[in-house]
């Protein structure tokens, strides 16, 4: 049987450990039958580590989104890879700890500027830098998290969250005459290492899972990985500039 994304050439980013949602995105992605690449930040030996858990190993490149000569010489370097690419997968996102679960008002605008600097300039610095690479009918998904709530503790990666969700409707606007695609999958908790440095989540966890209508289990990446990977097929061929939630229905609850 075909896979759904049988030839698909994938750039992946964001893989930390093997719980992170990226890496189950690549990880269906392969069994689907795509081809990935990844990025990696920092100590790319570990990212390298665990791209060796894939079902097929992949290739990984550097890519640290405040770095414009990483962006600038991105699309050379994965073609090293890949001749092209089907879809880009934004997994990025980060805030310094002033940022999360301290008092809201007493962040500075060096630390707040970070936080929208990675976790939602990034979305278009990623999008600019592949666009050579990508064609008509190319996917792009970034990973959100509901932006139209003040979450306990989420503070300023919240409002990044915000303007994540206002950049991923510019992007598709400038795009979307090239045919290509730019959405979101908005998800639910889910364990994962930099979930573990929000402040709160256990809480978030909690109620995620006695509310949600479809129940939650925040250690199954699953339902989000597959969710990324239809957005990346061709069976969305005329979704752009939207949010697709995955979290068991709490969103249309007004929690």
């Amino acid at each position: 049987m075909t896979g759904l994304l049988e030839g698909k050439r994938l750039l992946i980013t964001g893989v930390i450990t093997d719980a992170s949602i990226a890496f189950h995105v690549a990880k269906v992605a392969q069994e689907q039958g795509a081809e990935v690449v990844l990025t990696g930040f920092g100590r790319l030996s570990l990212v390298e580590l665990i791209a060796k858990r894939l079902p097929r190993r992949a290739p990984v490149v550097e890519l640290d989104v405040q770095n414009q000569e990483h962006l600038d010489t991105l699309a050379d370097r994965v073609r090293e890879h890949v001749d092209g690419l089907d879809g880009v997968v934004h997994a990025i996102g980060y805030a310094p700890p002033s940022c999360l679960g301290a008092p809201y008002l007493e962040a500075p605008w060096e630390d707040v500027s970070t936080a929208f600097h990675v976790s939602a300039y990034s979305y278009k610095a990623l999008v600019a830098a592949t666009l050579p690479l990508l064609g008509e009918g190319a996917s792009v998904v970034g990973l959100d998290f509901d932006a139209r709530q003040a979450w306990p503790a989420y503070n300023w990666m919240g409002a990044a969250k915000a303007a994540f969700e206002s950049i991923n409707r510019y992007l598709a606007r400038e795009v979307g005459p090239q045919g290509i695609r730019v959405n979101l999958v908005s998800a639910g908790p889910v364990r994962t290492m930099a979930a573990k440095s929000i402040p709160g989540f256990a809480e978030l966890e909690a109620m995620w899972g006695e509310k949600a209508p479809l129940s939650w289990n925040v250690d199954d990446p699953a339902p989000v990985a597959k969710s990324v990977c239809g957005l990346l097929s061709d069976w969305f061929p005329a979704t752009t500039g939207s949010i697709v939630y995955v979290d068991g229905g709490v969103h249309f609850l007004g929690l």
